[in-house]
C-alpha cells in the first residue's frame, strides 16, 4: 500500500530492476550504478550514487556486493555463556575494543515485560532465579519482570566466532538505543516511560550505564536520573567537553544535552539543556507542511543556545511541552540515532521533512561547549539531509559515521505498495549524496545499531526479528575510493 503524499508508483524493488546501469564501481565492487535520480530540495540536489548489485550472502541473511560477506552470531535464543537466553529484538549496539584483539559488542533488547518468549529467562522466566534479585532495575514484583536488557558480545575477529556472551543489564523496559562513552562505558536509553503501580516497582524512562566488560557479569541497573525522564532514544558524548547530546522519540520531542558535574562520571549528577534556535521562539524544526511556521531548508546553518530545564524527573512525562512552550525550545520529529564523530554531531529525525520521510541534522559545537563562554562562538545546527523520496532513504534511525567520514544509516519501516517492506543500510556521503550498501534480504525487519569495529575492518549490525547480528567483512577501501571521489 502506498503511504499518503507518494506520488511515485513504483516499488523500490521496481525502481531497481528498470534502472540503466553506469558501472559506478570496478576491482569486482559489483555496484550497478542507474541513472542518477534527483531530487532538489531548495538549493541541494540529493542524488543516488549508484545502486548495488547486490549479491546473496551463503547465509543469505544480507545482500551485499560482492566481495563482502557477513557471519551471523548470537541469534536470539541461543544459550549464553551465563545459562540465560540471547534476548530478541536486538536494537541500538556499540562496538569497543577487548583483550587480544577482541570486539567486545555491547547490544540493547527493546523488550516489553510481557515478551517472554523472547526474553533472557526463558519460558515463564524459569531462568530468572539464576540472577540476583537487587540487580535488576524492576522485578515486576516478581509477577512481570521487565525484560528490556543490555547483553555484551566479546567476538574473536580471526576466527569469525563468539568467545563469550551474557547478560550485562536487566530489568528495563524498551532499551532501544544508547551510545559509547569515551571512558569506556555503554549508555543504553529507554523508550518507555511507565509509571510504578500495582505490578511495577519502578518508574521508566530513564538512561543506565553499563560497563564494557569481556568477563560474565551482571551490572546493577541504576537509573541515571539527572540525564531526565523521558521517551529516550540514544545518546552520542563529545571527547573534548563530555557534554551528552541526547535524542527523544516523539512527534513533539526536543533535543537535550546533558552536562555532568564531573566530565566522564553520568551518575555525579549535572544539568540538562534543552536546544533553542536563536531569534525563534519554539522553533518547529519538522517542516512538515501544516505544523511548521517557517521551513528550514536544507544547508542553512541556525545558531543556537541551549536553556535549562526544570524538574527533569518529568511525572507527567511532560518534559518536552515545558521546554517547548515555556523555555522556547526547538521541536524536532522523532529524534533517533546518534553519533559523534569528534568534530560534528549527527543525529536523525525519524517522521521529519515535508513528506515525513525523515531528516538527518549535523550540530557543531561551540569551542567553549558547555561553559559559559559559549555564546561568544554560539553552537550551530544544519539540516544535512531530507531525502523527498523513499528511493533515496525512508525513515532514518540508527546511525554511525564510517572511519573514511560518511554516515551509515539504517532504515526502519519501508513499506512498498504491494504491502512489502525493503530495509537498507544507506551510505551518505558528506556533500550529502546517497548509496545503498546492504538490504535485509532475509525477512522485512529493520535493521539497527550499525557500528564499526575498532579498526574499521567490520561493521556490525542487527536484524530486530527474531534477533541476528551480522558482522559485515570485505573491501572497505574500494567504498572509501569511491566515495571520495564524487
Amino acid at each position: 500500500m502506498t503511504k499518503p503524499g507518494e506520488k511515485n508508483k513504483q516499488t523500490r524493488r521496481n525502481f531497481l530492476r528498470s534502472s540503466s546501469y553506469v558501472g559506478l564501481s570496478a576491482m569486482g565492487l559489483a555496484f550497478a550504478g542507474c541513472r542518477h535520480l534527483l531530487v532538489r530540495t531548495d538549493t541541494r540536489v540529493h542524488s543516488l550514487l549508484s545502486i548495488c548489485k547486490f549479491v546473496g550472502t551463503p547465509n543469505h541473511y544480507l545482500d551485499l556486493p560482492a566481495g563482502f560477506s557477513c557471519r551471523a552470531l548470537s541469534l536470539a535464543g541461543e544459550e549464553m555463556d551465563d545459562g540465560l537466553l540471547v534476548p530478541g529484538h536486538h536494537d541500538g549496539m556499540a562496538a569497543f575494543a577487548g583483550p587480544r584483539g577482541r570486539v567486545i559488542l555491547m547490544r540493547n533488547h527493546e523488550l516489553y515485560a510481557h515478551d517472554v518468549k523472547r526474553g533472557a529467562f526463558g519460558r515463564f522466566n524459569l531462568r530468572m532465579r539464576r540472577v540476583a534479585r537487587e540487580k535488576l532495575y524492576d522485578a515486576g514484583r516478581g509477577l512481570l519482570p521487565c525484560l528490556g536488557a543490555v547483553t555484551t558480545v566479546v567476538y574473536n575477529p580471526r576466527t569469525g566466532t563468539v568467545d563469550k556472551h551474557f547478560l550485562s543489564l536487566a530489568g528495563t523496559l524498551r532499551n532501544c538505543s544508547g551510545g559509547p562513552t569515551p571512558w569506556g562505558t555503554w549508555v543504553t536509553c529507554e523508550e518507555n516511560v511507565l509509571r510504578a503501580g500495582i505490578i511495577f516497582e519502578q518508574d521508566h524512562g530513564y538512561n543506565f550505564e553499563v560497563p564494557v566488560a569481556s568477563a560474565p557479569q551482571l551490572t546493577k541497573a541504576v537509573p541515571l536520573r539527572a540525564m531526565g525522564r523521558f521517551n529516550h532514544e540514544a545518546v552520542a558524548v563529545d571527547p573534548r567537553s563530555g557534554v551528552v547530546y541526547q535524542t527523544e522519540d516523539r512527534d513533539d520531542g526536543l533535543f537535550y544535552r546533558f552536562i555532568p558535574t564531573r566530565k566522564g562520571q553520568l551518575a555525579a549528577g549535572g544539568r540538562l539543556q534543552a536546544l533553542q534556535v536563536l531569534g525563534q521562539k519554539g522553533a518547529d524544526t519538522r517542516n512538515w507542511p501544516a505544523k511548521s511556521r517557517t521551513r528550514i531548508p536544507l544547508g542553512k546553518i541556525l545558531s543556537v543556545a541551549w536553556v535549562d530545564l526544570d524538574n527533569v524527573n518529568a511525572p507527567d512525562d511532560d518534559l518536552r511541552k515545558c521546554g517547548f512552550e515555556e523555555k522556547s525550545a526547538a521541536r524536532f520529529a522523532r529524534g533517533e540515532g546518534i553519533w559523534c564523530d569528534g568534530s560534528a554531531v549527527y543525529f536523525a529525525c525519524t517522521s521529519g521533512g515535508s513528506k515525513q520521510k525523515g531528516q538527518i541534522w549535523r550540530y557543531i559545537p561551540s569551542p567553549d561547549e558547555g561553559t559559559v563562554h559559549e555564546r561568544r562562538k554560539p553552537a550551530t545546527l544544519e539540516l544535512f539531509a531530507e531525502p523527498e523520496d523513499s528511493n533515496l532513504l525512508e525513515n532514518c534511525d540508527n546511525l554511525t559515521v564510517a572511519p573514511w567520514g560518511d554516515l551509515i544509516v539504517c532504515e526502519d519501516g519501508v513499506i512498498c505498495e504491494d504491502g512489502t517492506k525493503e530495509e537498507y543500510l544507506i551510505g551518505i556521503t558528506p556533500k550529502g549524496q546517497f548509496y545503498r550498501f546492504a538490504r535485509n534480504a532475509h525477512n522485512p525487519s529493520e535493521l539497527a545499531g550499525a557500528t564499526f569495529s575498532p579498526d574499521g575492518s567490520i561493521l556490525f549490525v542487527n536484524i530486530q526479528e527474531p534477533g541476528i547480528t551480522p558482522a559485515i567483512t570485505g573491501p572497505w577501501h574500494e567504498i572509501r575510493k569511491r566515495t571520495l571521489k564524487t
